[in-house]
């Protein structure tokens, strides 16, 4: 059996990941369509390393035939679009953060909670949440199983592909103008990213708290245990592909250290490179065009009864975005989509 699959934002960095996913998971498709804003219609992107698709308008495109839809153009358009294609009778899986938080929509994470998936029926659309849980809650996942998890603070190292392709290219320009002296030019970001790192990421709530730092908490309730208590500090640096988190977890139970190691190596998604020597750990360089969520430095946390503290490291293109939604996708197909 064959789907036609429609790619949503296929001219941006996640579209193309995508589209890339799709191919090298040979996922069965019968025709896959790309679409994006009008300004970008007529323009033309890969699919595998022969096929060439022609970018339609996506304002224009009728989504009726469609089986499943891959979005990642924006919250904005998403809002539009998203429940036109789910009328239509196309499954959305929307990698914006315009459904992550709606109730009929269900979050997911195929590693971690498949069984939320069928709750998708009520409005068609499938949520893929924010690249720096997502990561986060796969090596959570194993470890709250095992021992429950109480608390969790975690500190996020977030590359600036996160913030899409002008991002990358502010950070290429900045870089490159700082060595041949020219004066810094700061347009996205709210201070200079090339060699620095900005402790700012989406917008501030009233509490002093950042979106992005909200999104964690509350995308991981939904997604692992709303029991869960997690405290967040987003950090943007001057790193192209690639998100890194320093993790502390307190658990209700004791949990050893190498219990926690055997625990993660056998976890699905999760790829454990933990050696105490210089090296034993991965880097977002690395794990730039690597699936796995790459977990390293575990090691007891002494200021608390049941305590670890580890290094996690993901491609946030890929993992992060594109390769979660083409896991929704396959376990869609799989378990639920019968065409």
């Amino acid at each position: 059996m064959s789907y036609k699959i429609a790619v949503v934002g296929a001219t941006g960095a996640v579209g193309h990941e995508m589209l890339k996913t799709l191919a090298e998971r040979n996922f069965p498709v019968r025709e896959v369509i790309a679409l994006a804003s009008g300004r970008s219609a007529g323009q033309e992107v890969s699919f595998g390393d022969k096929t060439i698709l022609k970018v339609q308008d996506l304002e224009r495109f009728d989504f009726h035939g469609v089986d499943i839809g891959l979005f990642s153009p924006g919250a904005a358009v998403s809002k539009i679009h998203a429940p036109r294609a789910g009328a239509a009778g196309c499954v959305v899986i929307d990698n914006t953060s315009q459904f992550r938080m709606d109730e009929d929509v269900p979050l997911i994470v195929p590693e971690v909670n498949p069984h939320h998936l069928p709750l998708y029926k009520k409005r068609n659309i499938i949520a893929n949440p924010n690249c720096s849980t997502m990561q986060l809650v796969v090596a959570l996942k194993p470890l709250h199983d095992a021992a429950r998890i109480r608390r969790v603070v975690v500190a996020t190292y977030q590359s600036v592909s996160g913030a899409g392709r002008e991002a990358m290219d502010e950070l290429f320009t900045q870089t490159r103008g700082i060595f041949v002296h020219d004066p810094v030019t700061v347009e996205l970001f709210t201070k200079q990213i090339a060699y620095n790192v900005i402790p700012h990421i989406d917008v501030f709530m009233p509490d002093g708290e950042t979106k992005e730092e909200w999104k964690m908490e509350v995308e991981t309730h939904k997604i692992l245990d709303p029991a869960i208590k997690l405290t967040a500090h987003c950090v943007r640096v001057p790193v192209f592909i690639g998100h890194s988190e320093a993790v502390t977890v307190e658990f209700e139970k004791p949990l050893s250290v190498s219990d926690a190691r055997k625990l993660l190596k056998k976890a699905p998604g999760v790829t454990v490179i933990d050696q105490r020597e210089d090296g034993g750990y991965i880097t977002p360089v690395e794990a730039a065009g690597e699936d796995a969520v790459y977990v390293s430095r575990i090691r007891q946390d002494k200021t608390v009864e049941h305590g670890l503290n580890f290094w996690c490291v993901s491609d946030n293109l890929r993992k992060g975005a594109a390769l979660n939604a083409v896991q929704i996708a396959e376990l869609l197909i799989r378990t639920d989509l019968k065409r």
